[in-house]
């Protein structure tokens, strides 16, 4: 009987690079708070966001995510037709086919890359991430190109209190490649299906078709997704820090999903962070972009403290589906 051959591939994989793309719009409280009754004061007390960054009408989350790993090609050193593995982590691809990978893929000169999109909500990244490290150390892949791309204005209802003003546009992306040593460690990923609920689309796009629904959009039962967030994923996040063999005091910066100020800093607390860890907030001026929100966190972190580079971060990703990704990643 013949024997198959199987493949195998680098022992270690490292982030090379990551590149951004934010909405071109900069949205003020004062601009939504009409539809949902509220105040700047409100906004900001509930979630720290004092701006977000929303994409033009003509601007779509493909663009978003071209411009994205345009940057991250050009800063990895590696051409684009050495990438062979194409991962988009994504909610708001409003065409079901052809995947936004492909596209992008195509756009960035990286023919004939595996691609495809994946749907982990705001756990999309990390889990996109696993994905292409698991893939090259099998030796499916050599070098991956990974992005988080949304453009949530498109699936927002700007009447909704729960949500609505929380959502933004962009995209980040990196470029994962063989390592000397370990640049990605394992990671700790999961969901919570039972509590779906929770955060989600409000309806089916069969029943906006049939006249059953509006328009589907992105609705929160917003104390049981902070109580969820704060206290079951700190306990994740200390996962994550066990599985890669570190402690807190090892880590140089926290990179958590930017979902609301107010659980990132009940978040840092509930770990113990010390004092000479940077943590991200970029969602003070950004806004929450689901699975865009850690690479462009990382993203502005590096452009202002370049002196993290080479530094170990803890990144975790949490949303829709609860839905939870959370590994700890050298800094390039």
């Amino acid at each position: 009987m013949a024997t198959l051959t199987q493949s195998s591939g680098a022992q270690f994989t490292r982030i090379y690079s990551y590149g951004a793309a934010r909405g071109d719009v900069v949205v003020d409280n004062a601009a939504l708070i009409g539809p949902i009754d509220s105040s700047d004061e409100w906004i900001q007390q509930r979630t720290g966001i004092i701006t977000r960054t929303r994409a033009s009408a003509e601007v779509s989350a493909t663009d978003l995510a071209t411009d994205a790993a345009l940057e991250a090609i050009e800063k990895s050193g590696i051409e684009a037709s050495a990438i062979d593995l194409v991962i988009v982590a994504t909610i708001s691809n409003v065409r079901q086919t052809p995947s936004m990978a492909a596209v992008v893929a195509d756009r960035v000169g990286a023919n004939p890359a595996a691609a495809y999109d994946t749907n982990a909500a705001c756990a999309g990244f990390s889990y996109a991430v696993t994905q292409a490290d698991a893939l090259i150390r099998s030796g499916a892949a050599h070098n991956a190109l990974v992005i988080g791309a949304e453009k949530l204005s498109d699936i927002v209802d700007p009447t909704d209190r729960s949500i609505s003003f929380l959502l933004a546009d962009g995209a980040g992306a990196v470029v994962i490649g063989p390592s000397d040593s370990p640049g990605i460690a394992a990671p700790v990923w999961g969901s919570d299906g039972s509590k779906a609920d929770a955060v989600g689309m409000n309806a089916t796009l069969t029943e906006f078709r049939d006249g059953e629904a509006e328009w589907p959009t992105l609705r929160q039962e917003g104390q049981t997704v902070f109580r969820w967030a704060v206290w079951d994923m700190a306990k994740v996040a200390a996962r994550a820090l066990e599985a890669a063999g570190i402690t807190a005091d090892d880590l140089a910066a926290f990179i958590p999903h930017q979902a609301n100020m107010r659980i990132i800093d009940e978040f840092a607390k509930q770990l113990g962070l010390p004092e000479s860890v940077m943590i991200a907030r970029d969602i003070a001026t950004t806004g929450n972009t689901s699975a865009a929100s850690i690479p462009l966190a990382t993203h502005r972190l590096l452009d202002e403290h370049p002196e993290l580079s080479g530094g170990l971060a803890l990144q975790i990703g949490f949303g829709a589906g609860l839905v939870f990704g959370a590994q700890v990643i050298v800094l390039p």
